[in-house]
């Protein structure tokens, strides 16, 4: 792959104009922003935020709101032509209490000795490394955003209620108890509304986070009294200084009134929380933030991921197999559709990134502000030219049975000449990634069939079509070649599509026919471009070792 950088992106007025209208998501977005302060000033800076729960390893969701809000950010900062400073700011909510041993961490018995505690008073169950749980999980969700290049600030929740920086506010909120649970007790389920209260206490004598009813409010004194259902004893709290947090939906509302949090976004099934948390910041005297409500991730099975279940895609799988922007994009995408996050959109995602990428210099301002690449890569998108596709490379590995790079840049070499892993080098790092994926998912599933009749007939014929061609056909020569024996086999017309000369078109079931008999496969690429990459001579020996009953 060829590659070369660009110059910062200059907000020119053609820039301007194509940001201003606009359709793609994250200039929508902005727009909310820009509009929340019409009509008044900015603040001094404008803050995004993210929020984490570190009770389970970190996955793709986490990190798919990252990305997101990095690009709404980033288009808000090109529509006030980066005359506003922006923050991103990733809140860990690691002082919330263990309520369950997740089934993707060691120790768990350990770690049920410790239930109700807040996560950064839970002991690390992956090493000593870490001085808690929820340190641990924190420093794996940063690893991975600083390994991205995000730019952001961490947050941990236990700090700040530490450091008294959420003291007004709780203050405020205590004050305004009544309005709260005017909000939030028709939300309630009734056993739920008879103990509810906003504030939990840390136990000071068992340091778990305690969901008891209030027996007394002292507003005056900034403390709550309340009693252990265990063994009736009273006990009065602070509710500043980290001696007692909130409910986490007043959290929420609490956080955003007192950062002045201007955008968070937050998944579907929150709609309803964001509601009740944006009544309780208002109550609080603050305006909750804008944002929008994406749709989730689904596993293979259309089951929610979930970080404490560990299914769907881990952040470290996904980058295995394909590079950081294939991921990026995914993200990109139509995110209020919810879509399946599993190993069999890799494939598609990295071609579909290299796509873009390639379609980038010959559109217009208009079209490149649409592009998914402008927003991955914040207006400077590489200038790259992939001459072999991802999908290729995975069927070149599956037909050639490589097990190495090496060999696949043979095959590369002689179809690209003058094109070697020193002039790609997105390429060979592409090669690694079609090994391992191959290896892993696609060889496991590899079913060859035995053709029929009708089918060795359409082989043959493919196989003699091939032998005419010159050795260095192109794959558009080898496509036209193969299509015109599908269209003398009755079985293989399609008379609802029109060939180029009219005559009927070709079924999807030829193709089927060839991946399946030959590579073991439902599906491929454009099977002329395969051959191309292959070689004529290797794929008419694939034909005969199909029709030898070799395969």
């Amino acid at each position: 792959m060829t590659t070369a950088s660009r110059d910062a992106l200059e907000l020119t007025p053609e820039v301007m104009e194509a940001a201003a209208e606009s359709k793609a998501w994250p200039f929508e977005e902005a727009r909310k922003i820009v509009k929340r302060y019409e009509g008044t000033s900015f603040p001094d800076t404008v803050l995004f935020e993210t929020g984490y729960g570190p009770s389970g390893l970190p996955h793709i969701g986490t990190f798919g709101e990252v990305a997101r809000t990095s690009m709404v950010r980033h288009a808000f900062r090109v529509l006030t032509e980066d005359r506003i400073k922006t923050k991103i700011l990733c809140f860990s909510d690691d002082m919330d209490g263990l309520r369950k041993v997740p089934d993707n961490v060691p120790n768990k018995e350990m770690l049920r000795t410790h239930l109700g505690k807040p996560l950064t008073k839970v002991p690390d169950p992956f090493s000593n490394e870490y001085p808690s749980f929820g340190a641990a999980n924190n420093a794996r969700l940063r690893a991975f955003l600083d390994q991205f290049g995000f730019e952001y600030e961490f947050a941990s929740s236990t700090e700040y209620y530490a450091s008294g920086r959420f003291d007004e506010m709780l203050l405020t909120m205590l004050e305004r108890y009544d309005a709260v649970m005017d909000i939030m007790l028709p939300s309630l389920r009734e056993e739920r509304a008879q103990t509810y209260s906003p504030f939990l206490p840390i136990h000071p004598k068992t340091g778990v986070v305690m969901q008891v009813p209030l027996e007394e409010r002292k507003v005056d004194a900034g403390t709550i009294v309340w009693r252990d259902p265990d063994n009736g004893e009273l006990f009065e709290t602070a509710v500043t200084g980290g001696h007692c947090k909130l409910q986490w939906k007043p959290d929420w509302a609490m956080r955003w009134a007192a950062l002045g949090v201007d955008y968070e976004m937050s998944g579907k099934d929150l709609i309803d929380s964001v509601k009740l948390a944006a009544q309780i910041c208002t109550a609080l005297g603050k305006k909750p933030p804008e944002g929008f409500n994406y749709e989730l991730f689904l596993d293979e099975n259309g089951q929610k991921i979930s970080k404490s279940k560990g299914n769907g895609l881990t952040i470290d799988e996904w980058l295995s197999y394909a590079p950081t922007e294939s991921l990026s994009l995914y993200m990109f995408q139509k995110p209020k559709a919810a879509k399946k996050l599993y190993f069999d959109v890799i494939p598609r995602a990295v071609d579909e990134y290299y796509t873009f990428l390639s379609a980038y210099d010959r559109q217009d301002w208009k079209n490149r502000l649409g592009n998914p690449v402008w927003h991955i890569h914040d207006g400077t998108p590489p200038a790259m030219a992939l001459p072999v596709p991802f999908a290729l490379l995975l069927n070149l590995v599956s037909a050639s049975n490589a097990q190495n790079t090496d060999v696949l840049w043979g095959f590369i070499s002689r179809y690209a000449p003058g094109v070697t892993p020193q002039t790609h080098p997105e390429l060979d790092r592409l090669t690694g990634y079609a090994l391992r994926y191959f290896e892993d998912f696609v060889k496991p599933s590899k079913a060859f069939r035995a053709p029929d009749d009708v089918e060795r007939e359409a082989l043959a014929g493919i196989n003699d079509a091939l032998a005419a061609l010159p050795a260095d056909a192109d794959g558009e020569a080898i496509q036209n070649a193969i299509l015109d024996v599908a269209r003398s086999n009755e079985r293989y017309q399609d008379h609802k599509r029109k060939s180029p000369n009219g005559g009927p078109g070709v079924s999807v079931a030829f193709f089927q026919m060839l991946y399946q008999v030959l590579l073991g496969q439902e599906r491929g690429p454009r099977f002329g471009s395969f051959a191309a990459l292959y070689g004529i001579a290797e794929t008419r020996a694939l034909i005969t070792a199909a029709l030898d009953g070799e395969l």
